[in-house]
């Protein structure tokens, strides 16, 4: 039996992964790790240097699956355990696509998007799934002295698969999240392994644990860099990562596979394990730049350029559209998708990204606003510990000359000319609210967005 034409997706998620932490961003050994791999692999594909998660893990991730920014979806801020929210029925996911196309679909590791019936995975196409429904804050429930268990919630693993009622795995416990990911490993393998010799294509949505707190490491990598538990982390992250690309060369399936290596946002901020933007100030939860970029490299052998990078501006919901794209398949048309087609910018056919901005929230504030190397700051906040400030008087950083955002403070230009630009963007949003409603938070699973009535 020939094989299927058609790409495998490996799409490598990394949680709270900030800009300054990888050698081939500015960081590696500077933080104590080389992080040898996954450089190699840079210099193998197109490294983003403006890449724009959402602030938050829920709307990045929303954003990801569905290609439409996370405020369209009700998705904008972090769920809540046991809210009974997340995506509607109605919303298209990667997942649903991909599987509709005939693809094997593997979500492995968080999902954070729905934590009740017909908002799973498993309810949004994909044909498996393990990991937490929610985020791995919960391992560190029993670690607080004021924790009761039989009294406060239990966090578990949920493991299952497409037709079936999931079922309750592992508690979510701080040594289950030191060592989750060898798990997570072995049942990626396992479905690329099955796929490889079936000769079927796959998209494996594959979400680390790292680095996101407890951002502590496993045996193999404790004291492996001697410089700390975070260091360590990074070392294993760039193992993992390492050992999946190995993966993909022994079954003979790099050459036909897309892989993309991203964070889902900027740095870590709780101290004991706090990350950074390298390069940039803040961090997620935020308007500053370190919350809008996070690294993200992309390889598919001669069909995405090697070896080159951009600091032109990819949003994540580019992917949606992107991945689709890439594999031949269809994009929706009867809803707004807020992703910009990248192909051609990847493969080296034009110099210049699809994208020219994006708009920016926090929950549903609106931060601001990204024209090109320009920002237009609403709402002034640089860490997640920080208060945000409405500004009555917005103001415009040029990242350029004032990549830090110290600019507000002291500016030699005022380059007001920019608010024609930011001004286009904010008013392509308010025309597509027109053409289809906002889908409000906690809207129940059968919801259906409207046209606005004026």
């Amino acid at each position: 039996m020939a094989r299927d034409s058609r790409p495998n997706i490996v799409y490598f998620h990394v949680d709270n992964l900030g800009y300054g932490e990888l050698g081939c961003y500015g960081g590696g050994i500077l933080r104590g790790a080389d992080t040898r791999r996954i450089d190699q692999f840079a210099r193998e594909g197109f490294r983003l240097l403006n890449y724009a998660p959402e602030s938050q893990c829920t709307p990045s991730r929303t954003a990801l699956l569905t290609g439409r920014h996370a405020i369209r979806t009700g998705n904008h801020t972090v769920a809540l355990a046991g809210a009974g929210s997340g995506i509607v029925a109605w919303e298209r996911t990667l997942g649903d696509l991909f599987a509709d196309a005939g693809y094997a679909t593997m979500c492995m590791g968080k999902w954070h998007v729905g934590d009740c019936d017909g908002r799973w995975p498993t309810d949004h196409g994909f044909d498996e799934w393990y990991g937490p429904p929610h985020t791995y804050d919960e391992a560190l429930w029993e670690t607080d002295p004021w924790y009761v268990p039989g009294r406060d919630p239990v966090s578990h693993m949920l493991d299952g698969a497409k037709g079936e009622k999931l079922r309750q795995a592992e508690q979510l416990t701080y040594e289950l999240k030191r060592n989750v990911d060898v798990e997570y490993k072995r049942r990626a393998f396992r479905f690329m392994e099955e796929n490889a010799r079936a000769k079927r294509p796959f998209f494996l949505y594959y979400n680390h644990t790292l680095m996101h707190l407890p951002v502590v490491p496993r045996d193999e990598y404790k004291g492996k860099s001697g410089n700390g538990d975070f260091a360590d982390c990074l070392l294993q992250l760039d193992g993992d990562f390492g050992d999946l690309l190995d993966r993909l060369d022994a079954l003979g399936l790099s050459d036909d596979t897309i892989v993309v290596f991203a964070g889902d946002n900027g740095n870590e901020e709780m101290l004991l394990h706090r990350g950074t933007g390298g390069f940039f100030d803040g961090s997620y939860f935020t308007g500053a730049e370190a919350s809008l970029r996070t690294p993200c490299i992309a390889r598919w052998p001669g069909k995405i350029a090697a070896g080159r990078k951009s600091n032109e501006i990819v949003h994540i919901t580019d992917w949606f559209t992107t991945l689709l794209a890439l594999a031949g398949l269809p994009v929706p048309d009867d809803r707004v998708i807020d992703g910009k087609d990248q192909s051609r910018f990847l493969s080296g056919q034009q110099e210049k990204s699809s994208r020219e901005g994006f708009l920016f929230w926090n929950g549903e504030k609106l931060y601001g606003v990204k024209w090109q190397d320009f920002k237009l700051v609403l709402v002034d906040q640089k860490y997640f510990t920080d208060p945000a400030l409405p500004l009555g008087f917005p103001h415009v950083v040029n990242l350029i000359t004032d990549p830090k955002e110290r600019e507000p403070f002291n500016p030699v230009y005022l380059h007001s000319w920019t608010m024609a630009h930011f001004g286009r963007l904010m008013k392509e949003f308010q025309e597509s609210v027109k053409r289809e409603r906002l889908i409000p938070a906690g809207a129940p699973l059968d919801y259906v967005p409207k046209a606005s009535s004026g």
